[in-house]
């Protein structure tokens, strides 16, 4: 007997007949022999419901009773599905990512896992129940309090919970078939893929494909947990994540894994640097202390004349302004004349192992985005991916057309979304 960990998105259970729908597909695999683990997230768009029925309330909600509030909606989805199940006959448990034993650090909105002691979801599955664990939270080591893991939370528990209980596969349920070579919604002649390494995965993640999250992946490599990325919504079989193909079939790594994007960050530069030791060093130790993460760094050839240089980073959109007021706070400390802020940029990344033993692929790129019209403003390499930052309304055409030069469009439009938010 085999244990399953399956995850199931918002969209997948988004109403009262999708619930239904989800029940069967559980059942199914518990018949098949296996022990069942799921892991479920808030009805469709609860969530943002609650975030915003929260800032109606409060403009700033304190952390601790925001996570509680957000915890609500799993809590919901997993006794709703819970009772599905049942009504096949079957015997189900659900529980709250405290009582599924997820461990988390006290950081309120945006916790990380640091243990899981399934205890409770074992008892459940050695007496013959499927166990059903609310996602995208858990209970804080120090304090006790009730945490949430932030936005795509729910992958993160699925994928931890199969490392703990020494799962033979995590299955992510969404609204696509699978991770495919670009979002589907932007690019209709996307491919899906049928097997990814991990370390692609990892870099089409953090650029910005939504499918996986980059700390699922990254849980998933540490504990070598294969994941399948399928669709609830069909029978089709999906997108293997893993270090090595599954299986008897071999499946080549391909040269270009896929082209993803990304809207959801701003731009700061801070202008008027002294170019000397340290500079550098003070701007991202401010950052770093408001507990921000950045991603993409430039810093430009300084003037002669004046020995000031500008630097240019990039960072999620909903931190903007905390990082801009921690810059101007520390202004004389760091010594810049001025902060601009430009939240209308976009990124755009090419992914794939190939590209670093197959010279042409970087020219490739940049021949694409010219030819298109559109222009770079950052780019970062590395190993396995290239990525810039433009305009954020040349991003949509931007990716059609790099993933059109690097020939990854489908003969048909085989992406097809059956939801609507890609969760």
């Amino acid at each position: 007997m085999g244990l399953v960990v399956q995850k199931y998105g918002g969209s997948s259970v988004a109403d009262a007949e999708g619930i239904k729908r989800v029940a069967k597909r559980i059942v199914e695999a518990k018949k098949n022999g296996n022990q069942v683990v799921v892991v479920v997230s808030a009805m469709g768009d609860t969530t943002d419901e609650l975030i915003d029925l929260a800032e109606q309330v409060s403009p700033m909600p304190a952390g601790r009773e925001f996570d509680m509030l957000l915890t609500a909606g799993e809590r919901i989805s997993m006794a709703l599905l819970a009772m599905a199940i049942k009504n096949l006959g079957h015997e189900a448990q659900s529980f709250t990512g405290s009582q599924a034993g997820v461990i988390t650090d006290s950081v309120h909105n945006k916790a990380r896992i640091i243990d899981v002691t399934p205890g409770r979801i074992r008892t459940a599955l050695d007496e013959g129940n499927i166990a059903i664990v609310a996602g995208f939270q858990g209970v804080s080591a120090d304090k006790k309090d009730i945490t949430t893991l932030g936005r795509g939370g729910s992958d993160t528990t699925a994928v931890a919970l199969a490392a703990a209980l020494d799962a033979e596969v995590c299955e992510i349920y969404t609204d696509v078939d699978g991770v495919f070579t670009a979002d589907p919604r932007v690019v209709k002649k996307a491919k899906k893929i049928d097997w990814i390494s991990f370390e692609d995965m990892l870099e089409l993640a953090a650029s910005g494909s939504k499918v996986l999250l980059h700390r699922c992946v990254e849980y998933a490599r540490r504990y070598n947990i294969p994941i399948h990325v399928r669709s609830s919504f069909s029978g089709l079989q999906g997108t293997w994540v893993s270090s090595e193909p599954i299986g008897d079939k071999k499946v080549e790594q391909a040269i270009i894994s896929g082209v993803a994007h990304d809207t959801s960050e701003a731009k700061i530069t801070v202008v008027g640097v002294p170019d000397k030791p340290g500079e550098a060093a003070a701007i991202f130790r401010t950052i770093a202390d408001a507990e921000i993460n950045i991603d993409m760094v430039v810093q430009n050839v300084s003037a002669a004349s004046t020995g000031l240089t500008d630097i240019s980073f990039t960072l999620p959109k909903t931190e903007g302004r905390k990082a801009i007021d921690a810059l101007e706070k520390n202004r004389s400390g760091i010594g810049f004349d001025s902060l601009r802020y430009d939240d209308q940029i976009g990124k755009i990344s090419l992914v794939g192992a190939g590209m670093k033993t197959n010279p042409g692929v970087t020219a490739g790129f940049f021949e694409a985005l010219s030819d298109a019209g559109v222009n770079i403003e950052l780019i970062s390499t590395s190993e396995i991916r290239i990525s810039v930052v433009t305009r954020a309304d040349d991003v949509p055409e931007a990716v059609r057309a790099v993933h059109t030069a690097f020939g990854l469009d489908s003969d048909s439009d085989e992406a097809v979304v059956y939801g609507g938010t890609g969760r």
